[in-house]
């Protein structure tokens, strides 16, 4: 057994017996072959439709808070979409953070630029992406991370849409709330120096990997602002300026 399978083994085991697992770096050193562990591990859940994909660390905030320093990326299906409500005992080690989404209305291939990017965009939607973690106690690097799908847990999309030619992603404000209390603030800024840059990074890595985006997919751009802890009975809300907003509720555990 290669070291990608053993990679593979431990992290669907730890999703399939909810256990979290020990890191995956002593098994995997080098960022193309943890995404091959990724995309063996998605392989299995094929079942589930491709929805699109989510873009991680691209905030400042969460690669402080991670210890990494560059971003990566994950596939969303659809079993991962809520709507309004979820239960917290659903993933390992739930955390949430607010972004925007954009949904694409062309094919993401060839020669690609900012304006290509920009055009290719149907509509943005204020978003919530659920992450979480198969390794124990987030203890993760880059390797870790991306093997993990990019540590892709479940999503949220408001009702909000917006063409660009309404809405300007990296100048919006974001303020998310547990219940009544602040949790987490930011920009469009905070995420690789506005939204639309980090599409772009998204769209050419896709291409260079032979999977390109395409029309009709969500994406998850990253976050606005630092991570959050997510607790049984509490609503999660983000409001992003001149876009809406978004909330779950996350169900209390069964006694």
């Amino acid at each position: 057994m290669t070291a990608i399978d053993q990679a593979v083994d431990r992290l669907a085991d730890a999703a399939s017996t909810g256990r979290p697992c020990r890191p995956v770096r002593d098994l995997v050193t080098d960022i193309p072959s943890a995404y091959e562990v990724q995309r063996r591990l998605n392989a299995r859940r094929r079942a589930a439709p491709v929805t699109g994909r989510k873009i991680g660390l691209t905030s400042p905030a969460v690669q402080r808070q991670l210890g990494v320093d560059q971003p990566d990326f994950g596939v969303l299906f659809a079993d991962m979409e809520v709507s309004g409500h979820t239960r917290a005992d659903r993933l390992l080690q739930p955390k949430i953070e607010a972004e925007i989404a954009f949904v694409l209305a062309a094919d993401l291939t060839g020669d690609l630029d900012a304006a290509a990017v920009r055009a290719a965009v149907e509509y943005a939607v204020p978003a919530l992406e659920i992450v979480d973690s198969r390794i124990a106690d987030w203890d993760i690097t880059i390797t870790d991370t991306v093997a993990d799908n990019a540590s892709s847990g479940l999503y949220a999309l408001g009702s909000e849409r917006l063409p660009l030619s309404a809405f300007e992603p990296v100048e919006a404000t974001m303020r998310m709330y547990a219940d009544d209390e602040l949790v987490s603030q930011g920009t469009g800024a905070a995420c690789l120096g506005d939204p639309l840059n980090a599409l772009l990074w998204l769209a050419r890595t896709a291409r260079d990997f032979g999977d390109p985006l395409r029309a009709g997919q969500v994406i998850l751009s990253g976050a606005l602002g630092p991570m959050a802890p997510v607790s049984p009975g509490v609503t999660i809300k983000a409001e992003i300026s001149g876009l809406g907003s978004v909330a779950v509720t996350f169900e209390d555990d069964p006694s």
